[in-house]
């Protein structure tokens, strides 16, 4: 991650601090731009727009994330959340058992010999 984005990811963290979420989702969508790979990015973007109840986009941000962290809890926990908030239960379910594996010690997606 460069400088720039990191500074750009700073400033989000404080907007959404101060409950200002349309600026920090400004900020969260110029890192993901910057840096498309930025999981923290995704996952905080994802996050904010939920919030936003702005839930179709929440959950591709969500996908995003899940997809360069297959083994992350958090973001399993939180895709989870976003399709219960969309009334989108067979979806929740299955990214809490992904969710619940993980929890458990598990891995979604295996490490690859290499």
């Amino acid at each position: 991650m460069t400088e720039e984005v990191q500074q750009l990811f700073d400033d989000a963290n404080g907007h959404l601090a101060l409950g200002e979420l349309a600026e920090a989702e400004t900020y969260y969508r110029r890192c993901v731009t910057l840096d498309a790979d930025f999981f923290d990015g995704w996952h905080a973007l994802g996050m904010t727009l939920m919030k936003l109840d702005r839930m179709q986009e929440a959950i591709g941000c969500g996908l995003q994330a899940t997809t360069l962290k297959p083994n992350d809890l958090l973001a399993w926990t939180a895709l989870s959340q976003m399709y219960v908030r969309m009334g989108n239960i067979p979806d929740a379910e299955a990214a809490k058992a992904n969710a619940r594996i993980l929890s458990l010690g598990g891995k979604v997606v295996k490490d690859s010999p290499l």
